[in-house]
């Protein structure tokens, strides 16, 4: 009998390097201000507005004048492994990087938005390098100084720093509630990170709320019954 011979696995096609012409598009943004003369640009973004528990992050981070990260997207797009590996190789390649946070406490007493410019403004005091210019996700923070600063709607998306500044928000912010959730295990934060799951809901309404909890943020002022009530009203209503 003649063997039959299996086919031959085919490596794995190393990545390709883009081209000049790629990367022109990839670092749009970045090119500009390169070009005139400003290499210390910062992507700033941050994560956490939104849960009832923990706190809001950001990120700012420079990168060398031309570096492109493989694989560096908006955070929400990527995996919990994948925005892991690709925190280290930010973290390898930055010039240099700085994170802030505001709490629970914090957001409550100067409301959310403020907090956030207040984690912005904490990332950035904590940069080696000042910053030329400040490309920052969302609309414009005039805590931060409108002079050097431009505001891109769905930066992370847009914008490879920015996209790079939230996965090390994100990255950090999922660090510390997993912290947290060693302390306060009934939450599951180590798995919602705080954010507003039945789960989360439920425990809130068995074992009460931590100093962690945002009490300034309705469904935290309210029981568990008091939210199941209200979207039954709601539902009545339409």
């Amino acid at each position: 009998m003649t063997a039959t011979r299996k086919p031959a696995k085919k490596s794995a096609k190393p990545a390709r390097k883009p081209t000049a012409a790629r990367l022109r598009k990839l670092l749009a943004t970045e090119l500009g201000f390169w070009a005139e003369g400003l290499p210390h640009v910062a992507g700033v973004d941050e994560v956490g507005r939104g849960p009832l528990a923990g706190p809001v992050v950001a990120a700012a981070v420079i990168l060398p004048e031309g570096c492109w990260i493989e694989g560096v997207d908006d955070s929400k797009k990527l995996t919990h492994e994948r925005r892991v590996e690709l925190y280290g190789r930010i973290m390898a390649s930055c010039v240099c990087y700085g994170v802030g946070a505001a709490s629970a406490a914090v957001i409550d007493r100067i409301n959310i938005r403020r907090a956030t410019a207040l984690a912005m403004q904490r990332a950035i005091r904590r940069l080696a390098c000042p910053p030329g210019h400040l490309l920052v996700d969302g609309l414009p923070v005039p805590e931060l100084g409108l002079h050097g600063q431009t505001a891109i709607v769905d930066g992370d998306a847009k914008v490879h720093c920015i996209a790079a500044a939230s996965i090390l928000a994100k990255v950090t912010r999922d660090r510390l509630m997993e912290r947290l959730a060693l302390r306060h295990p009934a939450y599951g934060w180590e798995r919602n990170k705080g954010y507003g799951t039945p789960e989360h809901l439920v425990a809130m309404e068995r074992h009460g709320c931590t100093r962690h909890h945002r009490q300034s943020f309705q469904p935290v002022q309210h029981t568990f019954g008091d939210t199941l009530r209200i979207q039954a009203l709601v539902h009545d209503a339409h």
